[in-house]
């Protein structure tokens, strides 16, 4: 197994990274490349199913090609390889010339490079690897090394209901003030002493197990709750019981659906069908109430959302609220688009300004064209009508629409390797037509150092998010609490209409942050700026973290789901005081 989209990142980190000097051992250069670089799609960690977005490559070493399961290229399911040294060699020198049709476009051009990353691979499998010695030198020989843990206690110890968090935006450090810290969420066992806390009169409880990789949810008009299980290439169906406290059957509603992530079904009050965002692509399945089987092969309504497939592959989707409009988030290919061949060809002044004239301000070209940004269409008339309505959005995770606004916002993973508080990841009301900087700016007019004096135009263009986070808290959902909020478990009246986001938890900072919900302070229907613990425990003493999660869904009797595809679980939030 060689997912494309190591393929791809590895071709770029490897042409740009620069090796320790200490760095015993091809392998150990291999190691340095892989965590500085690609960890934007893949771990390695035996064992691990957190700290990536791709397959993880533990084992990948002499497998075939495409042979476990994930979505790959029907070219690279097609090409008969087994992945042994000479193999990887010969198809990362020039991997188009090797499986035409490959989504993995540029070669390891460096021997040197290729062979580390291959040794790599092949001592991981031959348990032969030893870690190599610390570091120096951070990002590219940009700031200092992340060898050693920051001093001082974690900020996630005192994470608890109700403390509140405000990122003071006009104190940001400078980028590379700590090194780039690689540190990938491992999930471990739930220990004996685990407990999620919760404000007093809520309880958490677990509503179903089993899952792989659970992700996005939205409910049925019945109350069955439709889940994405991406990884798996699925949808399932949970069933809630009589007293909703557990699902009461899990079914597989449709399968073979490529890395699906988020749903839709429409119309809202009588829906017809069930809209689905797969990886570079919309469709919908003919639904009815109940349906627990899909009853027909998925209409494509959105052929293409991209040109470029790999990097951020989660895509959601959602409504306007009259149903007129369909917005469809696409995260970036890249961490930011300073590889050579990222954004190609390059542009002079005079046609940028005419890209932008078709596109939108600050949209991205080349491999990164159509993606970081947020697509809207004409619901009806899609093939016509695809363009874009935001830009400058690394990878918008988390798209919804505030019911009591119909304002479009995102919750978003920003860009890694400036330093453990760069870059603050947030969630926002997103305009039509505004600018949030990436790649060449973040958090309104901070450049960003790998892109420095690119685009002096855009200066003092960029939107500021409304809620900005704790630097790789990962964020990836946000739900808004209903106004008029029914069923036995509904939350009190102060919680109606509050936004709750959740924090997945990243690897590209030395203290572990994240891992919980939070609740996003909403007053006459304009966020605060603030967040305030709602959900946490998470996170072991010793900085393990015991779950991941990662989507929120309101029920229909008033609790709130929550999917966690660290520990492939369902929670259900419920108050009964």
């Amino acid at each position: 197994m060689f997912s494309r989209k190591l393929f791809f990142v590895t071709a770029i980190c490897s042409t740009s990274a620069t090796f320790a000097a200490d760095a015993p051992q091809p392998a150990n250069m291999g190691k340095a490349v892989f965590e500085q670089q690609c960890a934007l799609c893949h771990s390695a960690a035996p064992g691990d199913n957190g700290g990536a977005q791709g397959p993880l490559l533990h084992g990948i070493f002499g497998q075939e090609a495409a042979s476990t399961g994930f979505s790959y290229s029907q070219a690279l399911r097609n090409s008969g390889l087994t992945w042994d040294a000479a193999t990887l060699d010969r198809f990362l020198a020039a991997p188009t010339e090797v499986v035409p049709g490959s989504l993995m476009v540029v070669p390891i051009a460096d021997v040197e490079a290729r062979g580390n990353v291959i040794a790599y691979f092949q001592a991981l499998k031959e348990g032969t690897f030893s870690e190599p010695a610390p570091r120096t030198g951070g990002f590219g020989g940009f700031g200092p090394s992340a060898a050693e843990p920051p001093a001082g206690d974690p900020d996630w110890i005192n994470d608890r209901p109700g403390r509140v968090h405000k990122v003071d935006l006009s104190a940001l450090p400078a980028p590379f003030a700590t090194g780039s810290a690689v540190n990938f969420p491992t999930v471990v066992p739930r220990p004996a002493n685990g407990e999620l806390q919760v404000p007093a009169g809520f309880r958490v409880e677990t509503f179903a197990t089993g899952l792989q990789a659970p992700r996005n949810m939205v409910i049925a008009p019945n109350g069955d709750i439709f889940i994405t299980e991406t990884t798996s290439n699925r949808i399932s169906v949970m069933r809630p019981g009589a007293d909703h406290s557990r699902a009461e059957s899990i079914s597989v509603y449709a399968q073979g659906v490529v890395q699906p992530l988020g749903m839709a079904f429409y119309p809202a009050n009588n829906p017809q069908w069930l809209y689905v965002a797969e990886m570079n692509r919309v469709v919908r399945y003919p639904y009815n109430t109940g349906d627990t089987v899909a009853n027909a092969v998925p209409e494509v309504i959105v052929p293409q959302l991209a040109p470029t497939g790999g990097g951020h592959y989660t895509r959601d989707l959602a409504f306007s609220p009259d149903g007129s409009k369909i917005y469809v988030s696409v995260g970036s290919m890249t961490n930011v688009a300073d590889g050579p061949n990222d954004l190609q060809p390059v542009k002079s002044a005079a046609e940028i300004a005419a890209w932008e004239a078709e596109k939108g301000l600050g949209a991205a070209w080349g491999n990164e064209e159509n993606r970081a940004s947020v697509l809207v269409f004409d619901n009806g008339n899609e093939a016509a009508s695809g363009r874009l309505f935001a830009t400058g959005i690394r990878n918008c995770v988390g798209l919804t629409v505030q019911p009591q606004t119909g304002d479009v916002w995102c919750s978003t993973n920003e860009r890694d390797q400036l330093g453990d508080d760069l870059v603050p990841d947030y969630s926002t009301r997103v305009p039509e037509g505004s600018f949030f900087g990436w790649p060449w700016y973040y958090m309104g007019n901070n450049e960003d150092p790998r892109h420095a004096g690119a685009r002096p135009d855009l200066a003092g263009k960029i939107n500021v998010p409304d809620v900005p986070y704790t630097a790789h808290s990962a964020a990836v959902d946000l739900a808004f609490y209903p106004l008029q909020p029914e069923g036995a478990s509904a939350f009190p009246a102060r919680y109606a209409g509050q936004g709750f986001a959740v924090l997945h938890g990243s690897w590209n900072r030395a203290h572990r942050t994240g891992h919980k919900v939070v609740q996003l302070p909403i007053e006459n229907g304009e966020p605060t700026g603030e967040y305030i613990d709602f959900l946490t425990g998470f996170i072991d003493p010793d900085g393990s973290p015991w779950g991941r999660p990662v989507a929120i869904v309101v029920a229909s009797d008033g609790s709130m789901l929550l999917s966690d595809d660290g520990a492939n679980i369902v929670y259900r939030i419920s108050y009964d005081e």
